[in-house]
């Protein structure tokens, strides 16, 4: 019975449960993103170099028998979340971004309150 305690705590952990979160909004943020950069990417800056390279369609593009039309759209794809997460990451950081406090000044022992008097004193002294 222990196993199934310690897999129990285990999978419902506040870190595991964010993190199926985050896979879950990932996927259906790479679903936006490949929409994205197929429907609107493609078609408004993609086809005019696609029509000179005589290709209707980005999986047909290639050079020399490599067809990287496909890696072309990929990559795009992956700059586009790349991009959107360091925004995201970048915005909150800002947001927990704790704001700088002056530095309390250190506690002094009772030899270095002495030692500090004594400092004073013969400051003033040799000022007289």
């Amino acid at each position: 019975m222990g196993f199934v305690k310690e897999f129990k705590e285990f999978a419902f952990k506040g870190n595991v449960l964010d993190l199926a979160v985050g896979v879950i909004i990932g996927a259906a943020f790479s679903a936006i993103v490949k929409s994205f950069v197929d429907d609107i990417i493609t078609p408004l800056l993609l086809n005019p170099a696609l029509e000179k390279a005589n290709v209707k369609n980005i999986a047909e593009l290639s050079w020399g028998g490599v067809k990287y039309g496909n890696f072309l759209s990929s990559v795009i794809s992956f700059l586009i979340v790349a991009f959107v997460l360091f925004l995201l990451i970048k915005g909150v950081n800002s947001l927990n971004k704790k704001p700088e406090t002056a530095p309390s000044p250190p506690v002094l022992t009772e030899d270095q309150k002495l030692l500090t008097e004594i400092r004073d004193l013969l400051k003033t002294k040799n000022n007289i």
